[in-house]
């Protein structure tokens, strides 16, 4: 049974080192991160906690990483090695665009288990075959909704599978998870991570709402960018959507629905007012929305005096008497007119209605900076006295101040009073009617844009970061014999049949030589490294330099600078034809692909092969409803076209 506490309910072993969430992955954190990805990995795995029995038999590590003291949380971070034997082929490569990338020896599944699947997988730790016949998972990878499941190949190229945050459990925001993960990749020195960006607020498509307000996804925010699009979207298509949705006058939209949906122009006149400046765009109103929603005060709901204080089962007050006396403060300080006033002189105002002295300092502890109906509650220390203070400001206040903006007529801000479920609602209802159900007068004219560039965005899911391109060439301070030189190989191919199959280059690797090495002793690091990473370089045999004329004996770096580049021609030794298609990433399709909307490949949509010519096209450009059954007999319109010719014929 593994020691690994993974949801909290085990001991963590004695003498186990446990790590800082907030800093892991940061120079000297765990290490000082000076290789390649693949050196990087196992130094990395060096400072782990080994694991028996996690993964039915698969080689994992675990780390376990502190995230708050006070009061204790803690995560667990689990690397599983994966070989090559048990998926050969990443389906995640081939839809990103990477098919044509060498298969690795070994995949790393980087894992932050949620408290669900950490028991799941506990519960069934060393006993593989009842989780096969019982929940058809075999172990902690296959598990679905941890927290954060990353995987790496072995040369660098990487996948973010999942991000789980608040809403479905995580102790953890998504921002904290993501600061984590792009820490990871730094400092791995990953070379290029993609991501299918399916993410949703509230039943609102992220990419969607954060292009519109932002002109980039939600993952934008840590580098990542447009990787391929389904549906044949490109990059300018993508772009265009972007600037053509921001672009959407509002004037246009109030004018429009000013007639058929009174409800629209509303929300809209609701944030030109609060905004204080004019919004002139679609782009324009979302943006602020988003920047309102951050910077609203959290609340539960509006409606009761005791919101800001969790009244915890132990407590010697009843609920009851703490929202009296919540009440009772609040309306002292109501009639301080928002000045402020210190805690001495609102626990004596309170006093003339609550005698229980103990109660008081108990709800004034609580109610620092909390949300009291329509009221935030603040609380200061006097930097002059060293007397705490309180205050009262209303919620809309509270953010107009810190825009420097104020609304001075009574009415109209009580007008503006709003909250974070209103606002909510506000973007759901904008969101629904824009964006995504137009009715059908909004489908023609100038309108019908926004429909057709919502579209190109929601087919944008797939997003690349590239980190690091070749490995580093920072020499090591205090090495003075030893110096570092990049290197690729080149594989030719005998038959020359296939001219995609003439020649394969792969990223270059640091290698690290002493300042007299010869070129034959380079040779046999760089035969075992590429060995040891790709699966198709089993038996290669370096033969020659490509880029240099030089023999087996002279002196590396009497050659090349430190630092420089050296490519390596050469074969695997008894392998007839040298290449094939079964080491890439992408396996050669058994089916043709060829859709009117220029896709000629798998982008993992949905798709239906014609029943005559076997040509696959995606369900949605032959008009075939997500929610329709494909049918069992289905004809392209190129088949049709032949059969109503044919039977003209004579």
């Amino acid at each position: 049974m593994s020691g690994l506490d993974l949801s909290g309910c085990k001991k963590r072993k004695r003498g186990e080192r446990v790590f800082k969430f907030r800093n892991f992955g940061e120079r000297g954190h765990p290490v000082d991160w000076n290789g390649g990805f693949w050196q990087n990995v196992k130094g990395l795995l060096e400072f782990g906690q080994l694991e028996s029995d996690l993964c039915c038999g698969r080689a994992s590590w675990s780390f376990h990483l502190e995230v708050h003291r006070h009061p204790p949380v803690h995560v667990s971070l689990v690397v599983v090695e994966e070989p090559v034997e048990v998926h050969r082929h990443c389906k995640y490569c081939q839809y990103v665009g990477w098919g044509h990338h060498m298969i690795c020896n070994k995949k790393y599944h980087f894992l932050v288990p949620s408290k669900g699947t950490a028991v799941a997988c506990l519960n069934h730790q060393g006993n593989c075959e009842r989780v096969k016949s019982t929940k058809g998972k075999s172990n902690l990878v296959e598990l679905k909704a941890h927290i954060m499941h990353g995987v790496f190949h072995s040369n660098g190229f990487g996948h973010l599978l999942s991000v789980n945050g608040l809403e479905l459990g995580s102790d953890l925001p998504g921002y904290q998870i993501m600061d984590f993960w792009d820490r990871l990749c730094t400092g791995l020195r990953a070379r290029k991570v993609s991501l299918n960006d399916i993410s949703q607020k509230k039943s609102m498509d992220l990419r969607l709402i954060h292009g519109l307000a932002y002109g980039e996804p939600w993952f934008g925010r840590w580098g990542y960018r447009f990787g391929r699009g389904s549906y044949g979207v490109t990059q300018p298509m993508y772009q265009k959507a972007i600037e053509t949705i921001q672009s959407m006058p509002l004037c246009l939209l109030v004018h429009h629905f000013s007639s058929s949906s009174q409800e629209i122009s509303t929300v809209i006149s609701r944030y030109q007012t609060l905004s204080g400046h004019s919004l002139a765009t679609l782009g324009d109103l979302f943006y602020f929305i988003l920047e309102l929603k951050s910077r609203l005060p959290k609340e539960h709901s509006i409606e009761s005096y005791n919101l800001g204080i969790f009244v915890e089962s132990t407590c010697r007050w009843s609920p009851k008497r703490v929202e009296m006396a919540t009440r009772v403060i609040v309306e002292a300080l109501k009639r301080a007119e928002f000045r402020w006033v210190s805690r001495q002189e609102v626990r004596d105002a309170a006093r003339a209605y609550i005698g229980d002295t103990g109660l008081l300092d108990f709800v004034l502890k609580s109610l620092g900076n909390h949300i009291v109906g329509n009221y935030l509650v603040r609380r200061s220390l006097n930097p002059v006295t060293k007397v705490l203070e309180y205050c009262l400001e209303d919620i809309p206040n509270a953010f107009l101040n810190q825009e420097g903006l104020s609304i001075s007529d009574s009415k109209t801000r009580a007008q503006c009073i709003i909250t974070r479920v209103q606002l909510m609602k506000d973007m759901f209802y904008l969101y629904k009617h824009i964006l995504k159900e137009q009715k059908p007068t909004m489908v023609t004219g100038v309108f019908s844009t926004i429909q057709v560039a919502s579209r190109i965005i929601l087919d944008t899911k797939y997003l690349i970061k590239e980190y690091y391109g070749d490995p580093p060439l920072r020499q090591e301070a205090g090495i003075a014999l030893e110096s570092r030189i990049n290197c690729t190989i080149v594989l030719m191919n005998d038959n020359q049949v296939d001219e995609r199959l003439k020649r394969v280059m792969v990223p270059y690797e640091c290698f690290k030589l002493n300042s007299n090495a010869t070129f034959d002793e380079l040779k046999l690091q760089v035969e075992k490294s590429f060995r040891e990473i790709y699966w198709g370089l089993r038996s290669f045999v370096a033969q020659s330099t490509l880029n240099l004329n030089a023999k087996g004996s002279d002196f590396v770096f009497r050659l090349v600078e430190v630092g420089g580049k050296v490519i390596f021609e050469g074969t695997n030794f008894g392998v007839r034809g040298a290449i094939n298609e079964d080491i890439f990433e992408g396996v050669q399709p058994k089916f043709l692909v060829d859709c009117s909307c220029g896709t000629k490949d798998d982008d993992d949509e949905r798709m239906v092969s014609c029943d005559i010519c076997e040509v696959w096209q995606h369900t949605r450009c032959v008009r075939i409803p997500n929610d329709q059954e494909i049918p069992t007999i289905f004809l392209c319109n190129r088949c049709e076209q032949d059969i109503i010719l044919f039977s003209c014929l004579p």
